[in-house]
């Protein structure tokens, strides 16, 4: 839940450029729709994390930081904070496909982890995170082969 919690704070960070960066209307919508859904779930593993009185992680800059899987590197960041207009939208898609097979993988990995995910809390938002983020990749493929010059293999 800790490592996620600063997975998710960079989804957010990366959404929340969407309206002031040119976005257009379909990557703004999806932008606010991963805010809102990141959030409420930063929200429950934080929650998650306070019942059990373990230490909660704030931000992207959390201790597991760039150690995780799908996380953007610094000069990711900079390029899509830098993009505009078109350049934002296909930047924003292909970084978000990264940072959502990341998280994906994160979840592959728990499951496949003798012993984890016994929580049902724990069990449950792992679920929801694999077959949301599963789905969102497939939007995301499909948004970004159709823009010019788009890659959904990259």
């Amino acid at each position: 839940m800790s490592a996620m919690i600063g997975h998710h704070a960079q989804a957010v960070v990366m959404a929340g450029w969407a309206p002031t960066h040119g976005a257009s209307p379909s990557v703004l919508r999806l932008a606010e729709r991963l805010m809102s859904g990141q959030q409420d779930e930063i929200a429950t593993m934080q929650q998650w994390l306070r019942d059990r009185g373990r230490p909660v992680p704030q931000g992207h800059n959390a201790e597991h930081g760039h150690l995780m899987p799908g996380m953007l590197s610094d000069a990711q960041l900079k390029q899509l904070e830098a993009a505009k207009g078109p350049e934002f939208d296909r930047l924003f898609l292909t970084f978000m496909i990264q940072h959502h097979r990341g998280a994906v993988a994160m979840v592959k990995e728990l499951f496949g982890t003798p012993g984890s995910a016994q929580d049902d809390t724990v069990f449950k938002f792992a679920s929801d995170v694999n077959v949301d983020q599963t789905t969102e990749i497939a939007r995301m493929e499909r948004m970004l082969s159709a823009l010019p010059g788009g890659d959904p293999s990259s």
